[in-house]
Order: C-alpha cells, then sequence, then structure tokens
C-alpha cells in the first residue's frame, strides 16, 4: 500500500517518469549495498530480536511519513529520505526474516512453509497496491501511510508473544570472511546461482511495470473506470484505474498462491520457473501494446499470475538446497537480486519511459524476461543433478527425504 501510495504522490508532485524511477531506485538499493551485511546479522544473532526490530523501525518510518503527508507539509526530498532509509531497514530485516522460517516451524515443515510465506508475500506486494489506489482516490496517500504504521502494531505484539528458541551462531570467522563464505556458496553452486542471475533479469527488465503503472493510469488507458468512481464517490479517476490495474494483478497472484499451495513438493519446479519466467514476459508485451483499458485489466491478470509463481517457486527452490549456517547469507543474496536489482530496473526504466515511452519500455522488459526464461530452459537439464543432491542432502539433515527426492530424475 505505501509503495503505490508514494509512487501516486511522487507523480502527483511532479509529474515526472524519471522521478517516479529514481524514488524506487532510492527505496531499494539500500537492499543491494546493505544486505551482505543483514545476511550476517541473520546468521550471527537471534533472529527473532532482528526481525522485531526492523517491524518497530518500518513502523516508525511509516508515521513519519503519514504526519508529513497529512499536514501537508510533504515535500519531494522528504519521500527520497524515507524512501532510501526504509531500504536499509529492508536490507535486514528480508534475510532476518526468511531465515527465521526455519525457526519457527523446523525443518520437517521448512517446504510447506516456505511455499505459504512466499505465496503471502508475493500476493501482498499485488494485493497492497490495488487497495491502496482505492484509498488513495478515496481518502488521500496520508491515509495509506497511516494505515501501514498502524499494521505494524499487530506484527510487532505477534512477534513477541511467540515462544521460538532462535539463538544466535557461534563463529569464529571475522564478519569479512563470513559475508564472503555466503558470496562464494552461492557462485560455486549452479542450480542457486543460475536461479538468482533468473531474478536478477527479471527485477531488471520486467518488474518496472509496476513504477510505471501510474502513466498507463493517468495518460495512456484514459477512457474505463468511470463507473468504480462514480460508485465510490471519487473524482480522481488516474487513482481509481491505478487501483483496478494493480487489483487485476493482485487477482493474478491469489491464482498464482492457490496454484503453488495445491503442490505437495518441489519435484519440476525448475520447469515451473522457467514456463512461468517466459509468461511474464509475454503477458507484459500484450499489456504494453493493449490502449483498451479493460483490455490492460485482463492482460494484467497473468502478468501477476506468473511473477508470483517464478517469484515463490525460485525462493522454495534455493531454501530447500541452502545449508542452515548460509540460510541467513543466501537469502541476503536472494534479497539483492529480487529487491536489490529492482532500483537499477526502476531508475532505466524511468529514464527509458521518458525517451521512448512507458509501453514500449514495458514490451522491452517483457522481451528480456522471455529471453532470461529461455537462457534458464537451456541450463536446466545441467543443474538438475546438483540441484537433486543439495536437496537430498538438506532432506536428510532434517530426517529421512521425501519419495519423491529418491525417485528418477527423467522427468523433473
Amino acid at each position: 500500500m505505501q509503495t503505490v501510495a508514494q509512487s501516486w504522490l511522487v507523480y502527483r508532485l511532479t509529474g515526472s517518469g524519471l522521478k517516479l524511477g529514481a524514488v524506487g531506485f532510492a527505496s531499494q538499493i539500500p537492499v543491494f549495498v546493505f544486505a551482505p551485511l543483514g545476511g550476517i546479522v541473520a546468521d550471527r544473532s537471534n533472529r527473532k530480536h532482528v526481525v522485531i526490530g526492523t517491524q518497530v523501525a518500518s513502523m516508525l518510518l511509516a508515521f513519519v511519513l503519514a504526519a508529513l503527508t497529512l499536514t501537508h507539509t510533504v515535500q519531494v526530498w522528504h519521500i527520497f529520505v524515507l524512501a532510501a532509509l526504509l531500504g536499509v531497514v529492508n536490507a535486514f530485516d528480508i534475510p532476518g526474516r526468511q531465515s527465521f522460517l526455519v525457526d519457527m516451524v523446523g525443518k520437517e515443515d521448512l517446504m510447506n512453509a516456505i511455499a505459504l510465506n512466499s505465496s503471502m508475500f508475493n500476493g501482498a506486494r499485488v494485493i497492497g497496491p490495488a487497495v491502496a489506489g482505492v484509498l488513495v482516490a478515496k481518502l488521500g496517500e496520508g491515509w495509506c501511510f497511516f494505515a501501514n504504521g498502524a499494521s505494524y502494531i499487530a506484527v510487532i505484539a505477534g512477534l513477541m508473544l511467540m515462544n521460538v528458541h532462535a539463538p544466535p551462531v557461534s563463529v569464529k570467522a571475522s564478519p569479512w570472511e563470513h559475508m564472503l563464505e555466503g558470496f562464494q556458496f552461492v557462485n560455486r553452486t549452479a542450480p542457486i546461482r543460475a536461479l538468482m542471475v533468473l531474478l536478477g533479469l527479471v527485477s531488471v527488465t520486467g518488474m518496472p511495470y509496476v513504477v510505471l503503472m501510474p502513466i498507463f493510469a493517468d495518460k495512456i488507458l484514459r477512457n474505463g473506470g468511470q463507473e468504480f468512481a462514480a460508485l465510490i464517490g471519487s473524482h480522481d479517476l488516474g487513482a481509481v484505474r491505478l487501483g483496478i490495474l494493480m487489483g487485476a494483478a493482485g487477482v493474478g497472484a491469489l491464482l498464482g498462491a492457490l496454484t503453488l499451495a495445491l503442490r505437495s513438493g518441489v519435484k519440476g519446479l525448475g520447469r515451473w520457473i522457467s514456463l512461468c519466467c517466459a509468461g511474464f514476459g509475454v503477458s507484459l508485451m500484450l499489456f504494453s501494446f493493449s490502449r483498451s483499458f479493460w483490455l490492460s485489466v485482463l492482460l494484467l491478470l497473468p502478468v501477476g499470475y506468473f511473477i508470483m509463481l517464478q517469484m515463490a517457486s525460485s525462493n522454495t527452490l534455493i531454501q530447500v538446497m541452502v545449508p542452515d549456517a548460509l540460510r541467513g547469507r543466501t537469502m541476503a543474496v536472494y534479497s539483492m537480486m529480487f529487491m536489490g536489482m529492482a532500483p537499477i530496473g526502476a531508475l532505466l526504466g524511468g529514464a527509458l519511459s521518458d525517451r521512448l515511452g512507458a509501453p514500449l519500455t514495458v514490451a522491452i522488459g517483457g522481451l528480456a524476461s522471455v529471453m532470461g526464461a529461455w537462457w534458464f530452459s537451456v541450463q536446466l537439464p545441467k543443474i538438475r543433478v546438483e540441484a537433486r543432491k543439495l536437496i537430498i542432502a538438506q532432506a536428510m539433515a532434517g530426517g529421512e527425504p521425501a519419495e519423491e527426492m529418491t525417485a528418477p530424475v527423467a522427468e523433473e
């Protein structure tokens, strides 16, 4: 909710696609820069305390932005500074929270917990903006920021009530050696390296469509949403259209979450990732060519569906292959690729949209995603055997391997 309200506020204040991209850059580049430190903290500290600390910091930043906006004193530089500070918090929150999963549920339920967490996380990334679009149109951006801040109260209370044993890991290596060990593990482990590269590519080329969505809602898809605007009593048609567009992607993400929830294991997820990346790219290109509002809404359904499935499946595969001792640092690299590369794409997408237009920029991103899917499908046969060995090793560390892990690999 805060992300899309923040984007709409910047667009309302500046009307610039480049500024939209720049705010996206400021909010997420700290993840790329500081995530390695976040991974060290996650592997060397009590993960529950790390997550509580990051949630408190996020709540305070949301309330500050809400106060500035509701008092009509907010300026663009305020948004840049607060977005960058939230990015620093996320650099520590993502590795800590992802690693905390195994402390909460134990090894025996880890695979299903990852799938559920990934579904909720990725679904919320699209559902939240849809809700924000309606709230911005009806109440303004400030109340979205306030609602976000208030929501942390329940989260922090829930975390503090958890009776989870999450002791820090005792290590003798220096922080620098500890950090380097995580990067070396990802680099020498071909299946994890391939998944990370694909995540980074899609984050840079495909995900900027979210940053550019206010331009589609305001300038490109101008005929649509009047009935819904009249229903909720809003005169801000651009914000209403933004809410409907993001809502369509949210419905797609929910369908993707349901699809993933029907799975009982990881067999065949590699092929799913390749197909979903290609489907995301093709859907994005078709969306960029559309000038009909309601056709664009329909085309965003598969966009949300495929990107949700790709990101969640990648998260699941990475976590079932990584040893516990390296989990925080590996998830730090995951956050660098998933969120840390996105600001580079946001800045590039914003700059390209000012020169080439938002539709062509989104189309180029879709084409790059399709090319990435082709590359990953070529790598898949080479990395399958090593991935299987890693999964069995981690399953044995937590008990007997699942039957599907001891089955032939020819059809995986």
